[in-house]
């Protein structure tokens, strides 16, 4: 098994990079409706923003787990499938049935679950190619 750390660092990197762009400026403002942070005062809005180090760190910590397993399954498996096919394949499987449970069962109210199932599941697409892609070519 010949795994390129680097190669996992830098796809969190990019991961986590395209995940603040998909969280914030392409879908910001809906994902803030659908938590109720539009009714929440902007003072205390940037003082909630001043908390989030340590939550950013465990997300980066989290994503680059994901992509070391990532990574282990790739270079251990025997399949002819590219990494974009076994990364879908993991994000179908695993990725898309546990963000649909989270929501369902986490108390977003009924007439967002579509709506934030499909920005998470977006997303987890996006990184998982994202990863895909970095790890395929490094």
């Amino acid at each position: 098994m010949d795994v390129n750390y680097v190669a996992i660092i830098v796809a969190a990197l990019l991961q986590f990079i395209f995940g603040a762009i998909w969280y914030t400026p392409v879908f910001g403002q809906l994902w803030g409706k659908i938590h109720g942070f539009d009714k929440v005062p902007k003072d205390v809005q940037k003082e909630m923003m001043k908390k989030m180090g340590p939550f950013l760190v465990l997300q980066f910590v989290v994503t680059v787990v994901t992509t070391s397993v990532l990574a282990v399954l790739l270079t251990s498996t025997t399949s002819d499938w590219s990494a974009y096919a076994f990364a879908g394949l993991l994000w179908l499987g695993f990725i898309v049935p546990t963000q649909i449970s989270a929501v369902v069962f986490g108390g977003t109210e009924p007439r967002w679950m579509v709506t934030k199932i499909s920005i998470m599941a977006g997303a987890a697409l996006g990184c998982m190619m994202i990863a895909a892609a970095v790890l395929s070519m490094m």
